[in-house]
């Protein structure tokens, strides 16, 4: 099985493109997340992870994810390789978001507590939200 699951902060706003050759929204962010224990000193280490998102997912995230906000993430790993130009070869390895959710005990707007978006909205139906109103969940 090839699974992960993080919980952390964004450290920067979602950027969106599209794929070249398939027009596919494209969007990707970091976040941090925070390791278990502590240190001996009491100080917290934190792993950044480097994600991405494709189709109506990649939307989402992009329209509703803001740097700061708390989220979980889940989805599958991928390597990569390739040759530079140098020709040397080149390894990477992608996060690639299957579902995502929001983690916040509390938004910006202090009406809504512990919001969650059902992973069945985001991979089935993207619904158009007017950018006036509030989000409906």
């Amino acid at each position: 099985m090839n699974k992960f699951q993080f919980m952390g902060r964004l450290t920067r706003d979602p950027e969106a493109r599209f794929t070249q050759n398939t027009n596919t929204p494209v969007t990707t962010f970091s976040i941090a997340v925070n390791r278990r224990f502590a240190e001996a000193n009491g100080e917290r280490k934190a792993d950044f992870f480097n994600l991405t998102a494709y189709g109506k997912l990649a939307e989402f995230c992009a329209k509703y994810y803001k740097k700061g906000q708390q989220v979980l993430v889940e989805g599958r790993i991928q390597n990569r390789t390739w040759e530079d130009q140098n020709g040397q070869k080149r390894y990477a390895t992608d996060y690639i978001i299957e579902n995502a959710y929001f983690a916040d005990s509390r938004r910006d707007t202090s009406s809504s507590e512990g919001m969650s978006v059902p992973s069945s909205s985001i991979d089935g139906e993207f619904i158009t939200i007017d950018d006036t109103e509030e989000l409906p969940f």
